[in-house]
This record gives structure tokens, C-alpha cells and sequence, in this order.
């Protein structure tokens, strides 16, 4: 059932917002006085790298980014394209440019698919304007994109969204006429747009692909109107509706019961809530992921195997499925919540993160740079560099953090489990090396 005359075109990119009032969602970039709502009002877009989860926005941003600034929009696959197809867009750039007065955009869809070389293609264009990049990228840029790329472009963080932005995506797709499903009469009942909203896992592109199927399932009640029902949602998705309220707040109950269970050292309790969530239809690897965090967050060096049982129960849950599987999380939890508890290495690298927050990329001493040619060399990298196994406890005193940050201590070791060696070889590390520079 479509309400469209293009009859050929998914209801999710029907629905593709066209302009920023209809966007929703990513309210951080886009909410008054925010960046890329002051770069659509000024008309003016650089290069940007775009990086989130599937179906957040990251190709409909960049439309509408080129639309507003009167740019040519030229979409570009680095699954379906290479070098070649580059060479033919610079070409059809410098003509546009040349003939027409106009820029180009050129929008790279997971940008992190190019390899080295293919990213290099891109540079000499960036630089010299011929065209403005977008990049869209599901994984970290950091690692996925080039420096020198990543350098000249400004890289936006897009979230998951929320359960509320997906609730009203979806209304919106049932209200409107021209492009939804407007013209059809479609109602969908409380329970029915929770679960949908909670099931699409903060992917609008999910949650309308998801509604396009219910709407075809959907039954005329006496009033004449077609009526999402609960069944209806979990038909068309293949997941059954967690025994939760209507507003989702049982789903987050449930979850911080069993992490809080988990984080007081509770057995009883943290198996009890995980059984509870199963039995509800939690998606069990939904629990393993949570698992899996708690281990490094309450857990920590405190018990270094901690994060490997909770590995090891969301590859087992893979394997075996349900309800096989559910076993290994359940030891998986009683594992965890009978393990020694430290946050010490959460907190360090919070602390960590807010210090390069606040200082920046400060450069690296010159003493650990790495030298491996004559002019590095003549430049001093590496210079007065202590290695360690020199040394005959295989301990020096030299700095490795940058200068601005000298002293500053992050990891502090607390007393309990596998830890207390930790903090105990620190210490007596720290003795040794007090020791020799006294003796100097």
C-alpha cells in the first residue's frame, strides 16, 4: 500500500527530509546557534567528514547542505567506485566551475572503505577548492581516514536517535500525504510506535522501513481506518514487544537493576533481573554489549579476565543462539558480579579525554619521536631516548607525556583483586626510580 505515485521509490527515501525544518534529530548540530544550522543560514559549507551510525542522517545532512549553499551535489559510493570515477568527477568539477559559476560537493559514502591511496586522490582537489568533501563514515576517522584527509576536513559526530526522535519520524511518515503515507488513513496504536521506535535501534531508515511493512498489514476497523496494532509491528519486524510500559521507562528499569546488581557485588539480584529481561524478549545481545561494558567500567584491572568472560559470552550466545546461549550470559553475569570491582581505569581515561579536550594535539617529546631518516635525526628526534631494557630493572626515568602535561598522574590502582599487584608494582617501580635518579 503506497500513498506515493512513485510507486518504485522505498518509503525511506520518499521521506528523506529536503530541507532543515523537516530534519529530526541532532539537535546538538542543528538546534538554534548550533554549527551546521549557522553553516546552512550563512550558506557556507567546508569539507566535513560526517561520522555516526547507519541511518542517523549522514547522506541527508549533506543534500541538504549542498542545496543551501546552491552547490552541485555529486553522490559518491567507495563501495561501488575508485580512482577512475575521481578523475571523471574533477573533470565534470572544473566544468561546472568553468561554465556554470557554481561549486561542487562532492558526498563520499563510507569514506572508510578507500584505501590509502584512493583517499590521496581526493587531496590535491580539497586543497585547491575545486570541490568541497563530505565524507559519511560508520567507523572511526581516526583510524579509517588519512591524516593529511582528516586534517583539512571538520569532522561532526552524529548520534543514535532517540526513541522520542524516532516516535515522531514515523508519525510524520503516516501524516504526510504528498510523501508518506498521508492519504492512506493509517493510525498506529501506543504500544505498536513504541516498539517500533525501540526495536529500530536509533535508525530512522529502520523504523519507516519497518512502518512501510506494518502499514501493509494493517487491518480497517469499524471507523474505516487502518490500525497499526501491536502484532502488526512485531510481524513485520520479527521481534516480540518486551513486556515493558508503553513509554519504554521499564526497558531502562530493568537495565540499571541488573548493573547495579552487578556493581554491589549481587549474584542473586543480577541474575534475577538478567532472566527478567529475557523473559521479556530483550535482545540478548543487547545484554552481551552491556556486559561487555561493565566489565571494563566497574571491573577493570581489578580482574583482567572479567572482559574476556564477557567476550566470551556474547561469541558463545552468537554460536549457539537462543535459548542455548542464554546460558553463557547468565554465567557471563555471575562471573561479573562475583569479581573484585574498580573503576580505576574508567576513570583514568575520563580523565585522560578531558586533559586532550582542554590541551589539544600537543606534540609528541622529541625524545620518543621515532627517527628513522638522517633528517630526523639531524632534527633531534629521538635524541637522549632511555631504552629500558638497558637498564636492569627495566625501568627509566624519562617523560612520556607531553611537556604541557608533565606529572600529571591518571591511572590510580585501587586496593582490591588483581588491582592491589597493579598498585603494589607501581609503587615499588616508583621506589626504584626515586631510588637511582637519587643516586645520580
Amino acid at each position: 500500500m503506497t500513498s506515493s505515485k512513485h510507486t518504485n521509490i522505498p518509503l525511506a527515501e520518499r521521506m528523506r527530509p529536503q530541507k532543515i525544518e523537516e530534519f529530526v534529530g541532532q539537535e546538538h548540530l542543528l538546534g538554534e546557534g548550533k554549527l551546521l544550522r549557522r553553516l546552512i543560514s550563512e550558506k557556507y559549507v567546508p569539507s566535513l567528514l560526517l561520522w555516526g551510525p547507519p541511518g542517523t542522517g549522514k547522506t541527508t545532512l549533506a543534500h541538504i547542505l549542498a542545496h543551501s549553499s546552491g552547490a552541485d551535489f555529486i553522490f559518491f559510493s567507495a563501495v561501488l567506485s575508485g580512482v577512475k570515477e575521481i578523475r571523471n568527477i574533477v573533470s565534470q568539477a572544473q566544468k561546472t566551475r568553468d561554465e556554470a559559476g557554481k561549486s561542487t560537493i562532492l558526498f563520499v559514502d563510507e569514506i572508510h572503505r578507500f584505501n590509502k591511496s584512493q583517499q590521496d586522490a581526493f587531496l590535491p582537489h580539497v586543497e585547491s577548492g575545486l570541490f568541497t568533501l563530505i565524507g559519511a563514515t560508520t567507523e572511526n576517522p581516526s583510524f579509517q581516514v588519512i591524516a593529511p584527509l582528516l586534517s583539512r576536513c571538520r569532522t561532526l559526530v552524529l548520534n543514535r536517535l532517540s526513541p522520542d526522535n524516532l516516535r515522531e519520524i514515523i508519525k510524520i511518515t503516516l501524516s504526510d500525504p504528498e510523501r508518506g503515507l498521508g492519504k492512506l488513513n493509517i493510525e498506529i496504536d501506543d504500544q505498536a510506535l513504541d516498539h517500533m521506535a525501540n526495536m529500530a535501534d536509533g535508525d530512522a531508515r529502520t523504523a519507516i522501513n519497518s512502518l512501510e511493512i506494518a502499514a501493509s498489514l494493517a487491518n480497517s476497523d469499524l471507523d474505516g481506518k487502518n490500525v497499526i496494532t501491536l502484532a502488526m509491528v512485531e510481524e513485520a519486524i520479527q521481534r516480540k514487544s518486551l513486556v515493558y510500559d508503553a513509554n519504554g521507562e521499564e526497558h531502562y528499569n530493568l537495565i540499571s537493576a541488573l548493573h547495579k546488581s552487578l556493581r554491589d557485588s549481587d549474584p542473586d539480584g543480577a541474575l534475577y533481573w538478567l532472566a527478567r529481561m529475557l523473559k521479556a524478549g530483550e535482545e540478548p545481545l543487547y545484554i552481551a554489549r552491556r556486559l561487555i561494558r561493565f566489565a571494563s567500567e566497574d571491573i577493570g584491572n581489578a580482574d583482567p579476565q572479567a572482559l574476556t568472560n564477557a567476550l566470551n559470552a556474547r561469541d558463545s550466545y552468537h554460536f549457539l543462539g537462543s535459548p542455548e546461549g542464554e546460558l553463557s550470559l547468565a554465567q557471563a553475569v555471575l562471573y561479573l558480579a562475583t569479581a573484585p570491582k574498580s573503576n580505576a581505569a574508567y576513570m583514568a581515561y575520563k580523565e585522560v579525554m578531558r586533559d586532550i579536550e582542554r590541551t589539544g594535539s600537543l606534540p609528541v617529546p622529541m625524545h620518543l619521536r621515532n627517527a628513522p631518516t638522517r633528517l630526523m635525526k639531524e632534527l633531534d628526534y629521538g635524541k637522549n631516548y632511555q631504552y629500558a631494557h638497558d637498564n636492569r630493572y627495566a625501568l627509566v626515568d624519562q617523560q612520556h607525556l607531553p611537556l604541557e602535561l608533565e606529572g600529571k598522574t591518571y591511572y590510580r590502582p585501587t586496593n582490591r583483586g588483581h588491582e592491589a599487584l597493579i598498585r603494589d608494582r607501581l609503587t615499588k617501580w616508583r621506589k626504584i626510580l626515586a631510588k637511582e635518579k637519587g643516586g645520580k
